[in-house]
């Protein structure tokens, strides 16, 4: 039902690779997320909680480089233990901190000088704008849905996104103390599509925001495009909703391979949360940004 719109999707759509140190650790969480070009002047939208990721990535490394150069400085007085406990305070360190985050554009542009970043004051939306690039590695861009009625509770739509971070081109360096990525391993992260129905309309102050899908968007999915069989955008994804069914069970007795088995059970439908086109088209025209429609 999809694949023409997938292959009209795919050249403008690109996953962001991340690679993340926690405080204390030098095993290395990778994770990918996605964006979407818009025009042909290297501008691209995906989700606010994942271009903050981005901006952050600096802050977080240096309160790591402060917390170490304070504690060289108390490595060798008596009652270590206390001075590392007030610096792992001080610098709101626990073992659940990240202390490192380096960020890979896979196939967006050749080289660039920097990347700005605008983010929507309310919606979970940002455009990223890579600058001193010389050309393109991602071919064509979005077509935006025009005619915003069409965005119908029951209409199928499909989003594409890099959920699972297959990627293996990182490494710690111990002799820097520090993770690093490499020319070495898989570069490449699986491009995975998942559909659904619209199933509601999300509001906020009056104002249609976001569209609701009947199945979940994906963790590395966010930022993602959701479009129809033709392949115009209708939204972005965003989010993961959790609606609780009231199907619970507890403390029930089942027969579970041959054995009668005590169990309870929570059910939770998933469901994906995007943003709508509508809101997508007017931060652009707020910030500037071409973008066409069809």
């Amino acid at each position: 039902m999809f694949v023409d719109a997938i292959e009209r999707i795919d050249p403008f759509t690109r996953p962001l690779h991340s690679i993340v140190r926690l405080y204390g650790h030098s095993d290395i969480i990778p994770g990918s997320a996605t964006l979407f070009f818009v025009n042909e002047e290297g501008c691209a939208v995906t989700c606010k909680h994942v271009a903050e990721l981005i901006t952050n990535a600096d802050a977080i490394y240096q309160n790591h480089l402060n917390f170490l150069a304070e504690r060289r400085a108390v490595q060798r007085e008596k009652n270590i233990a206390h001075h590392l406990s007030r610096l792992e305070e001080k610098y709101k360190l626990r073992p659940e901190t990240l202390v490192r985050v380096r960020n890979s554009f896979v196939n967006c542009v050749d080289v660039f000088r920097e990347v700005s970043i605008d983010m929507h004051p309310t919606q979970d939306l940002a455009i990223l704008r890579f600058r001193g690039f010389n050309r393109t590695l991602y071919r064509s861009y979005a077509t935006f849905l025009r005619d915003t009625s069409r965005v119908k509770v029951g209409r199928s739509l499909c989003r594409l996104g890099y959920p699972f971070p297959d990627f293996t081109n990182f490494r710690f360096n111990p002799t820097t103390d520090d993770i690093e990525w490499t020319t070495e391993g898989r570069t490449a992260s699986p491009r995975f599509p998942i559909d659904g129905i619209i199933t509601r309309l999300l509001t906020e102050n009056g104002e249609v925001t976001a569209i609701e899908m009947s199945t979940p968007g994906l963790r590395g999915q966010s930022g993602g495009p959701l479009f129809d069989t033709n392949g115009l955008i209708y939204g972005m994804q965003s989010a993961t909703r959790h609606l609780h069914l009231g199907f619970d069970i507890e403390n029930r007795d089942v027969l579970v391979n041959g054995r009668i088995t005590r169990v309870s059970n929570y059910p939770f439908l998933n469901v994906g949360q995007c943003v709508h086109v509508d809101v997508i088209k007017q931060f652009l025209r707020e910030r500037g940004v071409k973008y066409y429609e069809g």
